[in-house]
């Protein structure tokens, strides 16, 4: 059963015959049609419905024409038509195979060519533009742009043909809604982002500036949005806990604040707190909201045309009951509510017994994810005669960034509606079960690599995380995709895993450091897995060139491996069970063999023959050692000692060849006072100029004397003398209150050495051991 109100129609907008439809209470109009209605849409000069699969619709009076037009049905062939979205005169069809037809001014409906390619879930319409929503999770829009309502960016005029919306690639989106000239879609996680007109405040941004592009509503963050409406110049969203926020313009009453005043930001309907909506809808200048519970539909706005069912002609500025007959609770349940420019309808149905109002969920209308049992699926019927459809099904999957960041979300208490850039709302419990699951089938996964690789991976593009624009859910592939190389077969895996490094890299900093973050509250499993993956690859690579196998781009793929490693290791403190002997390189040792006997040999002039061969060699083992400087945390402390050897016996070689290295045969002169030597080396050591590289040389002042090696061994034997000499004085403060930082304390190698021996020590050990940046310390990733 269909009930409408507000302005006058053609009695039962022509589904029954005038004498069959019944009035109840004041200007409510009920219509049992033959057919069952399944949706409905009511624009400002069109109302159309659907019926068994079918489409009809009505030109309702216009401005210069005194009186409605007839009910006419839409020929579109063979077509099941499942939804339908009214705009001004306009409107969209859509059908169960995902294609989408136009409906002209006249009764002409014809295909959208364009999207013929893509299987649309959902659609919507404003009074210009169009928006329509794909199952990979792709937002086309097309119409016109006066006020940026199409989200292309600035600058950009109207499009007839549908036209892809970049800047949501990505993001797992639940919804779609086009409101007057605005737009709105909504995340599978509650983010709100809008765009378009926004004189009014209809955006919620907190200001009346038109948006160009897609931002994110922050003030809606955390509110569990799940539904959104879009009318003339308002918008309202519903909570999970169903809860309305309004906001945008006013003048008519339409946000129930008990006020005629705009909203430029999401306001709570105070009248409905406590009461849980289950559904809200907004027509041009008014709102319909469903208290499930209690089976009440209230409006409030624009009721000049009665519009609001509450018997009256007037604006209502608080939500008032839709005065429907008491008996409907008992014999009908509450379908789905429509408003449109100056009428409201609702569905009922007969369904005895059925106590619940809210409408089932529509599976066809949310974007592809994976899951545990569409894997399941997967590896169960892998047989000749389903394989086809399962590497469909695949495909749109792994293709897709947006169907992975929506998958394997935390629903326990809600958890994923806290997305930030502190929590990635992912199950990763889940996740290594799902992929454990999907790498039993070698085809399966062969198919899900090779997709990755060739599709997913070069769609990722370069993201900025700018929270006003730019929702950290699209970074959730970036800690997916290691779990799943993880499990690859080991041929598959390794060409994977360095083109999702190489897309990593290219991360801008702000994306980054949101990653880094998550990499930081990983579950300590999986920690230890994404520190594995990294290094045994980054292991492998060096093996691979300690084993004479010249590759000169190897050096450059293995800095990539490097950088990404580092990343995991400046977020490793935060992990208990991860040390850093985990990110350890043995490799490097073999390398270091092999560049010795190189040189060896070179220097041997060992198989003349191929002395150029050797060089080559040599100079590819050198190009590694110079990246692996830069990454000090791989080496262990001989590789560090090794390395630090060559580089110093490579610079001497260079001295003897470059006049300008010169300097390190001057060395750096250490000017001690016998009186103050502990006080003269802290000066120098707090001056931090010292090149480890270049030989110390020690002068004692108003002493002659040059250093060749005894005036140094002198002083590092006065040095250590004076620990054991030196002045102890009780330790006084200002005032009663003394903090000493107990970790920090503990920690410490020197607790009972104070700072002087510390700082000896390690001035001591980084001149004998190894070069600055491959000192003992960088082992300490605190």
């Amino acid at each position: 059963m269909l009930c409408y109100w507000g302005a006058q129609v053609r009695e039962g907008f022509g589904l029954t015959q005038p004498d069959k439809v019944k009035h109840v209470n004041d200007g409510i109009g009920c219509v049992c049609p033959t057919s069952e209605i399944h949706d409905m849409s009511a624009g400002k000069y069109l109302v159309g419905f659907i019926q068994n699969e079918k489409v009809s619709i009505l030109r309702l009076r216009g401005d210069n024409n005194g009186h409605d037009g007839k009910l006419t049905p839409l020929n579109l062939k063979k077509d099941r038509i499942k939804s339908i979205a009214c705009g001004e005169s306009g409107g969209v069809v859509l059908a169960h195979g995902g294609n989408v037809f136009i409906i002209s001014k006249s009764t002409l409906c014809t295909p959208l060519k364009d999207l013929a390619n893509r299987h649309v879930i959902q659609i919507s319409c404003g009074d210009q533009h169009s928006m329509a929503l794909t199952q990979e999770g792709q937002v086309f829009v097309w119409g016109e742009n006066s006020h940026g309502q199409l989200g292309l960016g600035e600058g950009r005029s109207g499009s007839q043909t549908p036209q892809h919306v970049q800047f949501l690639d990505g993001v797992p989106l639940a919804q779609i809604s086009a409101g007057g000239d605005h737009s709105f879609v909504l995340s599978l996680s509650g983010v709100v982002f809008g765009w378009g007109k926004n004189s009014s405040g209809q955006l919620g941004l907190g200001d009346t500036r038109d948006r160009h592009v897609p931002t994110v509503i922050r003030s809606l963050n955390g509110k569990k949005t799940q539904f959104i409406s879009c009318g003339g110049e308002h918008t309202a969203t519903l909570s999970k806990g169903g809860t309305v926020f309004t906001f945008g313009s006013g003048v008519y009453g339409q946000l129930g604040h008990n006020t005629i005043k705009d909203e430029h930001r999401p306001q709570v309907v105070a009248e409905l707190w406590g009461s849980k909506v289950s559904q809200v809808t907004c027509g041009r200048h008014h709102t319909l909201v469903l208290v499930g519970s209690s089976k009440r539909i209230y409006s409030f706005g624009c009721g000049m045309q009665g519009q609001l069912g509450n018997g009256q002609m007037t604006n209502q500025s608080v939500p008032s009951p839709v005065l429907l007959p008491a008996e409907f609770n008992d014999k009908y349940t509450i379908g789905k509510l429509f408003a449109g420019e100056k009428h409201s309808f609702t569905l009922f149905y007969k369904v005895p017994g059925n106590k619940s109002t809210k409408p089932k969920s529509n599976q066809s209308r949310r974007i592809v994810t994976l899951d545990d049992k569409m894997i399941d699926q997967w590896v169960s019927e892998c047989n000749s005669k389903s394989w086809k459809a399962i590497k469909n099904k695949i495909y749109k999957v792994f293709s897709s960034a947006a169907s992975l960041n929506g998958s394997f979300l935390k629903t326990s208490c809600d958890e994923h509606y806290e997305t930030s850039a502190e929590v990635s709302g992912l199950d990763f419990e889940l996740v290594k079960k799902t992929f454990a699951k999907l790498s039993v089938d070698e085809r399966v996964m062969s198919k899900v690599v090779k997709t990755v690789h060739g599709t997913l991976l070069p769609s990722l593009k370069t993201l900025s995380v700018d929270p006003s624009l730019v929702s950290v859910e699209v970074l959730r592939v970036y800690l997916l995709l290691p779990e799943l190389i993880r499990v690859c077969q080991e041929q598959h895996g390794a060409e994977l895993l360095e083109a999702f490094v190489s897309k990593t890299l290219q991360l801008k900093f702000d994306a980054l450091k949101v990653l880094e973050t998550y990499w930081s509250k990983l579950p300590d499993d999986c920690f230890k897995d994404l520190v594995k993956l990294f290094r045994t690859e980054s292991a492998k690579l060096t093996g691979s060139i300690a084993c004479d196998k010249i590759n000169r781009d190897s050096p450059r793929r293995l800095q990539k491996f490097m950088q990404v490693l580092q990343m995991i290791y400046k977020v490793c403190s935060s992990h208990n069970d991860i040390t850093s002997k985990d990110f350890i390189i043995h490799n490097i040792n073999d390398l270091l063999d092999m560049l010795q006997t190189t040189l060896e040999d070179i220097a041997s002039r060992f198989m003349f023959d191929n002395i150029s061969e050797m060089v080559v060699l040599r100079d590819h083992f050198a190009k590694t050692i110079e990246v692996l400087v830069n990454f000090p945390f791989v080496a262990d402390t001989a590789s560090k000692w090794r390395i630090f050897k060559y580089l110093k016996e490579k610079l001497i070689g260079e001295s003897f060849q470059d006049p300008q290295l010169a300097l390190f045969w001057t060395g750096s002169t250490l000017n001690i006072n016998r009186n103050s030597i502990m006080k003269d080396t802290l000066q120098y050591i707090r001056q931090d100029n010292h090149s480890f590289h270049q030989r110390l040389k020690v002068r004692f002042v108003g002493e002659d004397g040059i250093d060749e090696g005894a005036l140094s061994a002198e002083f590092f034997t006065l040095l250590s003398q004076s620990f054991l000499t030196w002045e102890k004085k009780l330790l006084k403060v200002e005032n009663s209150v003394m903090w000493f930082n107990s970790e920090k304390f503990e920690k410490s190698s020197g607790g009972r050495r104070g700072r002087g021996g510390d700082a000896f020590l390690r001035f001591h050990d980084q001149r004998t051991r190894a070069h600055s940046k491959w000192s003992s310390d960088s082992n300490n990733p605190s």
